[in-house]
C-alpha cells in the first residue's frame, strides 16, 4: 500500500468501491478476497460486494425478486379457498384482481365483480353480496376488514355457508386487510387464515 499509494487512496476514495479496479498488485484476486478486503477498509460497500457474489456464484434468481404474477395464485383457488392479501404500504391489490378477473369475464362494470371497502353500515351489504356471488359465480372483494374485527367473527360462518350452500363453481372471494399493528393482537379469525390462501406482496 505504501509502494501504490495513490491508487489505494483512489480506489479507498470511489463510491463503488466494490466494482472500482485494484492497485497492479491486486486486480486479479479473487471476489471472495475483494469483499475481504472491503470488509476490513469500506465495510459500507460490502453489501454490493455480497449481492455481485451471490450473483456470481448461485445466478440472478437469488438477488432479483421476481415480479408478482397473479394469475399463478388464482390458479391455486376454489369455491371453497378465499384469497386472503395481507396490504403493506404502497401495495394494492385492487387493480391486480380487476385485471384477471377482466381475462375470465368478471367485471365490476357488468356487476359480475363486486368491491366492498369494509367500514360501519357495510356489513348487511357484504353479506347479501357474499350469498348472491357464491350462488351466481361471481367475483367478491371485500377491502380493509381490520375495520371490522367484531364483524369478521360472524363472517367466518357466513362464508362457511355460503359456499356450502349450492355454490357455483366460478365463485371466488378476495379479502384485503392490514397485519395487526402488534404481534399478540388478532384481526381475523385462525380459521378464515387456515382456509385461506395468504398472499403477501410486500417491496423488497
Amino acid at each position: 500500500m505504501e509502494s501504490e499509494a495513490l491508487q489505494w487512496r483512489k480506489w479507498y476514495a470511489d463510491a463503488a468501491a466494490e466494482t472500482c479496479e485494484l492497485p497492479r498488485a491486486h486486480k486479479d484476486i479473487s471476489l471472495f478476497h475483494r469483499m475481504l478486503l472491503l470488509r476490513a477498509m469500506r465495510p459500507d460497500r460490502l453489501s454490493g460486494a455480497l449481492t455481485q457474489f451471490v450473483t456470481e456464484c448461485m445466478g440472478e434468481a437469488f438477488v432479483e425478486q421476481p415480479s408478482f404474477n397473479f394469475f399463478n395464485d388464482y390458479k391455486e383457488s376454489t369455491k371453497d379457498t378465499p384469497l386472503f392479501f395481507v396490504l403493506f404500504p404502497g401495495e394494492d391489490p385492487t387493480p391486480i384482481i380487476e385485471r384477471v378477473g377482466a381475462a375470465f369475464g368478471k367485471k365490476i362494470s357488468e356487476r359480475t365483480l363486486t368491491n366492498i371497502s369494509m367500514g360501519q353500515g357495510q356489513e348487511k351489504v357484504a353479506e347479501d353480496c357474499l350469498i348472491d356471488s357464491a350462488k351466481n359465480g361471481k367475483w367478491i372483494i371485500l377491502q380493509n376488514v381490520h375495520l371490522m374485527i367484531d364483524w369478521m367473527r360472524g363472517f367466518e360462518r357466513k362464508l362457511e355457508v355460503a359456499v356450502a350452500d349450492d355454490c357455483h363453481e366460478d365463485f371466488r372471494c378476495y379479502i384485503t386487510s392490514e397485519p395487526p399493528p402488534l404481534d399478540h393482537q388478532d384481526i381475523i379469525p385462525e380459521a378464515i387464515l387456515q382456509n385461506s390462501i395468504k398472499i403477501a406482496n410486500e417491496a423488497p
